[in-house]
């Protein structure tokens, strides 16, 4: 978990990721994306044009 939380802030510079990211780091660090949403929650990034529109 501890890389892609380290992914997800070289992502999100300013404070935003793309959904379609969110989906990548949770497919090449083998976790869910539960898991990708709680860690930006951690981190204060916000989840952007997402595919589904939920974010």
């Amino acid at each position: 978990m501890e890389e892609a939380k380290k992914a997800i802030k070289e992502l999100a510079p300013e404070g935003k990721i793309p959904c379609v990211m969110a989906f990548k780091v949770a497919r090449e660090h083998n976790c869910s994306l539960e898991d990708v949403g709680k860690l930006c929650n951690e981190l204060d990034v916000k989840i952007v044009s997402c595919q589904l529109g939920c974010f």
